[in-house]
Protein backbone atom coordinates (compact mmCIF):
# COMPACT_ATOMS: atom_id res chain seq x y z
CA UNK A 1 0.00 0.00 0.00
CA UNK A 2 2.88 2.33 0.86
CA UNK A 3 4.40 1.65 -2.55
CA UNK A 4 1.07 2.38 -4.26
CA UNK A 5 0.69 5.66 -2.36
CA UNK A 6 4.21 6.68 -3.32
CA UNK A 7 3.48 5.94 -6.98
CA UNK A 8 0.28 8.02 -6.87
CA UNK A 9 2.15 10.94 -5.31
CA UNK A 10 4.80 10.60 -8.00
CA UNK A 11 2.16 10.84 -10.75
CA UNK A 12 0.44 13.79 -9.09
CA UNK A 13 3.74 15.62 -8.85
CA UNK A 14 4.38 15.38 -12.57
CA UNK A 15 0.78 16.14 -13.47
CA UNK A 16 0.69 19.38 -11.50
CA UNK A 17 4.29 20.54 -11.36
CA UNK A 18 3.91 22.88 -14.36
CA UNK A 19 0.91 24.60 -12.74
CA UNK A 20 2.81 24.99 -9.49
CA UNK A 21 5.87 26.32 -11.28
CA UNK A 22 3.85 28.92 -13.16
CA UNK A 23 1.98 29.98 -10.03
CA UNK A 24 5.12 30.36 -7.94
CA UNK A 25 7.01 32.13 -10.68
CA UNK A 26 10.04 29.85 -10.73
CA UNK A 27 10.10 29.76 -14.52
CA UNK A 28 10.08 32.45 -17.16
CA UNK A 29 6.88 32.34 -19.18
CA UNK A 30 6.64 33.49 -22.78
CA UNK A 31 3.98 36.16 -22.33
CA UNK A 32 1.43 37.24 -24.93
CA UNK A 33 -0.87 40.22 -24.48
CA UNK A 34 -4.47 39.85 -25.69
CA UNK A 35 -5.90 43.32 -26.27
CA UNK A 36 -8.88 44.95 -27.97
CA UNK A 37 -12.64 44.68 -27.64
CA UNK A 38 -15.28 41.94 -27.48
CA UNK A 39 -14.10 39.71 -30.33
CA UNK A 40 -10.72 39.45 -28.61
CA UNK A 41 -12.37 38.88 -25.25
CA UNK A 42 -14.55 36.24 -26.91
CA UNK A 43 -18.29 35.87 -27.23
CA UNK A 44 -18.44 32.39 -28.76
CA UNK A 45 -20.49 29.78 -26.92
CA UNK A 46 -18.39 27.54 -24.66
CA UNK A 47 -19.55 24.05 -25.55
CA UNK A 48 -18.18 20.60 -26.28
CA UNK A 49 -14.53 20.42 -27.21
CA UNK A 50 -14.06 24.14 -26.68
CA UNK A 51 -15.05 23.73 -23.04
CA UNK A 52 -12.33 21.18 -22.32
CA UNK A 53 -9.66 22.66 -24.59
CA UNK A 54 -6.36 23.11 -22.73
CA UNK A 55 -2.64 22.55 -22.85
CA UNK A 56 -0.31 21.63 -19.94
CA UNK A 57 2.08 24.48 -20.81
CA UNK A 58 -0.42 27.28 -21.40
CA UNK A 59 -1.54 29.50 -18.52
CA UNK A 60 -3.66 32.62 -18.15
CA UNK A 61 -3.54 35.53 -15.73
CA UNK A 62 -6.94 35.55 -14.02
CA UNK A 63 -8.96 38.51 -12.70
CA UNK A 64 -7.06 38.34 -9.41
CA UNK A 65 -3.65 38.45 -11.04
CA UNK A 66 -2.95 34.75 -10.43
CA UNK A 67 -1.71 32.23 -12.97
CA UNK A 68 -4.15 29.46 -13.78
CA UNK A 69 -4.24 26.69 -16.41
CA UNK A 70 -5.71 28.40 -19.48
CA UNK A 71 -9.26 27.47 -20.45
CA UNK A 72 -12.28 29.10 -22.07
CA UNK A 73 -13.31 31.74 -21.34
CA UNK A 74 -9.90 33.39 -20.99
CA UNK A 75 -11.35 36.88 -20.48
CA UNK A 76 -13.59 38.24 -17.73
CA UNK A 77 -14.39 41.74 -18.97
CA UNK A 78 -18.13 41.00 -18.94
CA UNK A 79 -18.50 37.70 -17.05
CA UNK A 80 -22.12 37.10 -18.07
CA UNK A 81 -21.29 37.05 -21.78
CA UNK A 82 -17.58 36.14 -21.89
CA UNK A 83 -16.98 33.10 -24.06
CA UNK A 84 -14.62 31.61 -26.63
CA UNK A 85 -12.16 34.05 -28.14
CA UNK A 86 -8.95 33.54 -30.12
CA UNK A 87 -6.63 33.67 -27.10
CA UNK A 88 -6.59 30.04 -25.96
CA UNK A 89 -6.04 28.41 -29.36
CA UNK A 90 -3.41 31.07 -30.09
CA UNK A 91 -1.56 30.20 -26.89
CA UNK A 92 -1.72 26.48 -27.60
CA UNK A 93 -0.27 26.97 -31.08
CA UNK A 94 2.57 29.07 -29.68
CA UNK A 95 3.32 26.45 -27.02
CA UNK A 96 3.43 23.68 -29.60
CA UNK A 97 6.12 25.58 -31.47
CA UNK A 98 8.65 24.80 -28.72
CA UNK A 99 8.26 21.96 -26.21
CA UNK A 100 10.52 23.75 -23.71
CA UNK A 101 8.33 26.86 -23.51
CA UNK A 102 5.54 27.71 -21.10
CA UNK A 103 3.11 30.31 -22.43
CA UNK A 104 1.37 32.92 -20.31
CA UNK A 105 -1.69 34.66 -21.74
CA UNK A 106 -2.41 38.16 -20.43
CA UNK A 107 -6.09 38.93 -21.17
CA UNK A 108 -6.71 42.69 -21.35
CA UNK A 109 -9.57 43.11 -23.86
CA UNK A 110 -12.71 45.03 -22.89
CA UNK A 111 -15.92 44.57 -24.88
CA UNK A 112 -17.46 47.59 -26.58
CA UNK A 113 -14.36 49.78 -26.39
CA UNK A 114 -13.39 52.14 -29.18
CA UNK A 115 -9.75 52.95 -29.95
CA UNK A 116 -10.24 56.16 -27.96
CA UNK A 117 -10.86 54.08 -24.81
CA UNK A 118 -7.36 52.66 -25.20
CA UNK A 119 -5.66 55.97 -24.60
CA UNK A 120 -3.83 56.42 -21.32
CA UNK A 121 -6.24 57.66 -18.65
CA UNK A 122 -9.41 56.93 -20.67
CA UNK A 123 -12.43 55.63 -18.74
CA UNK A 124 -15.05 53.16 -20.01
CA UNK A 125 -18.30 53.87 -18.19
CA UNK A 126 -20.01 50.67 -19.41
CA UNK A 127 -17.52 48.43 -17.60
CA UNK A 128 -16.36 50.98 -15.02
CA UNK A 129 -12.76 50.34 -16.08
CA UNK A 130 -9.77 52.21 -17.44
CA UNK A 131 -8.96 49.75 -20.26
CA UNK A 132 -5.40 50.79 -21.02
CA UNK A 133 -4.36 51.71 -17.49
CA UNK A 134 -5.80 48.44 -16.17
CA UNK A 135 -3.91 46.56 -18.89
CA UNK A 136 -0.67 48.20 -17.77
CA UNK A 137 -1.19 46.89 -14.25
CA UNK A 138 -1.84 43.37 -15.53
CA UNK A 139 1.10 43.41 -17.95
CA UNK A 140 3.46 44.56 -15.21
CA UNK A 141 2.16 41.81 -12.94
CA UNK A 142 2.66 39.21 -15.67
CA UNK A 143 6.18 40.43 -16.36
CA UNK A 144 7.17 39.38 -12.84
CA UNK A 145 6.98 35.83 -14.18
CA UNK A 146 8.11 36.14 -17.77
CA UNK A 147 9.00 38.11 -20.85
CA UNK A 148 6.48 39.58 -23.29
CA UNK A 149 7.02 37.99 -26.70
CA UNK A 150 4.14 39.55 -28.60
CA UNK A 151 0.66 41.04 -28.63
CA UNK A 152 -2.47 40.21 -30.59
CA UNK A 153 -5.03 42.96 -31.17
CA UNK A 154 -8.62 42.78 -32.33
CA UNK A 155 -10.53 46.04 -32.23
CA UNK A 156 -12.45 48.18 -34.65
CA UNK A 157 -16.12 47.26 -34.52
CA UNK A 158 -16.70 50.35 -32.36
CA UNK A 159 -14.83 52.50 -34.90
CA UNK A 160 -16.08 50.82 -38.07
CA UNK A 161 -18.25 53.75 -39.16
CA UNK A 162 -15.15 55.90 -39.49
CA UNK A 163 -13.61 56.52 -42.90
CA UNK A 164 -10.58 58.35 -41.50
CA UNK A 165 -7.84 55.76 -41.82
CA UNK A 166 -5.05 58.16 -40.81
CA UNK A 167 -6.67 59.03 -37.49
CA UNK A 168 -7.31 55.39 -36.57
CA UNK A 169 -3.86 54.16 -37.55
CA UNK A 170 -2.17 56.99 -35.64
CA UNK A 171 -4.18 56.12 -32.53
CA UNK A 172 -3.36 52.44 -32.91
CA UNK A 173 0.31 53.26 -33.37
CA UNK A 174 0.17 55.24 -30.14
CA UNK A 175 -1.23 52.21 -28.29
CA UNK A 176 1.42 49.91 -29.75
CA UNK A 177 4.23 52.37 -29.02
CA UNK A 178 3.13 52.61 -25.39
CA UNK A 179 3.01 48.83 -25.02
CA UNK A 180 6.45 48.52 -26.62
CA UNK A 181 7.84 51.09 -24.21
CA UNK A 182 6.23 49.29 -21.27
CA UNK A 183 7.70 45.95 -22.32
CA UNK A 184 11.07 47.50 -23.19
CA UNK A 185 10.93 46.07 -26.70
CA UNK A 186 10.75 48.53 -29.58
CA UNK A 187 10.32 45.61 -32.01
CA UNK A 188 7.59 43.79 -30.10
CA UNK A 189 5.64 41.77 -32.71
CA UNK A 190 1.97 42.76 -32.93
CA UNK A 191 -0.62 40.89 -34.99
CA UNK A 192 -3.79 42.77 -35.93
CA UNK A 193 -6.99 40.87 -36.72
CA UNK A 194 -9.46 41.77 -39.44
CA UNK A 195 -13.08 42.38 -38.46
CA UNK A 196 -15.60 39.78 -39.58
CA UNK A 197 -16.11 39.80 -43.34
CA UNK A 198 -19.80 39.01 -42.85
CA UNK A 199 -20.74 42.68 -42.52
CA UNK A 200 -20.26 45.31 -45.24
CA UNK A 201 -19.34 48.02 -42.75
CA UNK A 202 -16.64 45.78 -41.31
CA UNK A 203 -15.28 44.97 -44.75
CA UNK A 204 -14.82 48.66 -45.40
CA UNK A 205 -12.97 49.06 -42.11
CA UNK A 206 -10.76 46.10 -42.99
CA UNK A 207 -9.35 48.27 -45.77
CA UNK A 208 -8.03 50.57 -43.05
CA UNK A 209 -6.57 47.65 -41.09
CA UNK A 210 -4.87 46.37 -44.24
CA UNK A 211 -2.74 49.53 -44.22
CA UNK A 212 -1.36 48.89 -40.73
CA UNK A 213 1.59 46.58 -41.60
CA UNK A 214 2.88 49.15 -44.09
CA UNK A 215 2.64 52.02 -41.63
CA UNK A 216 3.51 50.50 -38.25
CA UNK A 217 6.75 48.50 -38.11
CA UNK A 218 6.80 44.91 -36.87
CA UNK A 219 3.09 44.31 -37.31
CA UNK A 220 1.13 41.78 -39.38
CA UNK A 221 -2.49 41.15 -40.32
CA UNK A 222 -4.51 37.98 -39.65
CA UNK A 223 -7.37 37.31 -42.06
CA UNK A 224 -10.95 36.61 -41.00
CA UNK A 225 -11.86 35.08 -44.36
CA UNK A 226 -14.51 32.39 -44.07
CA UNK A 227 -15.20 32.93 -40.37
CA UNK A 228 -18.82 33.27 -39.31
CA UNK A 229 -20.74 35.11 -36.60
CA UNK A 230 -22.76 33.63 -33.75
CA UNK A 231 -26.08 34.96 -35.03
CA UNK A 232 -25.72 38.59 -33.98
CA UNK A 233 -23.79 39.71 -37.10
CA UNK A 234 -21.08 41.09 -34.81
CA UNK A 235 -19.25 38.39 -32.86
CA UNK A 236 -17.46 35.29 -34.14
CA UNK A 237 -18.99 32.00 -33.09
CA UNK A 238 -16.96 29.62 -30.94
CA UNK A 239 -15.43 27.54 -33.72
CA UNK A 240 -14.56 30.63 -35.77
CA UNK A 241 -12.92 32.35 -32.79
CA UNK A 242 -10.94 29.18 -32.09
CA UNK A 243 -9.81 29.00 -35.72
CA UNK A 244 -8.94 32.69 -35.63
CA UNK A 245 -6.51 32.11 -32.76
CA UNK A 246 -4.62 29.64 -34.92
CA UNK A 247 -4.39 32.24 -37.69
CA UNK A 248 -3.03 34.80 -35.27
CA UNK A 249 -0.38 32.26 -34.26
CA UNK A 250 0.66 31.64 -37.87
CA UNK A 251 1.21 35.36 -38.39
CA UNK A 252 2.94 35.76 -35.02
CA UNK A 253 5.42 33.00 -35.80
CA UNK A 254 6.27 34.56 -39.17
CA UNK A 255 6.54 38.01 -37.63
CA UNK A 256 8.82 36.80 -34.84
CA UNK A 257 11.16 35.20 -37.35
CA UNK A 258 11.22 38.30 -39.54
CA UNK A 259 11.76 40.58 -36.55
CA UNK A 260 14.66 38.46 -35.30
CA UNK A 261 16.48 39.03 -38.59
CA UNK A 262 16.28 42.83 -38.34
Amino acid sequence: MRLLNSFILFLLFFCFKDVAVAQTGKKQLHLYILMGQSNMAGRGKVTGELETLSHPRVFMLDANGEWQPAKNPVHFDKPKVAGVGPGLSFGIEMAQLDSTVEVGLVPCAVGGTSIEKWQSGAYDAATKTHPYDDAVVRIKKAMENGVVKGMIWHQGEANSSSKDSTAYINKLKDVIDRVRTLTNNSKLPVVIGELGQYKEQYQQFNKILAQVPGKIPFTALATSEGLIHNGDNTHFDGNSANEYGKRYAVEMKKLQKATARK
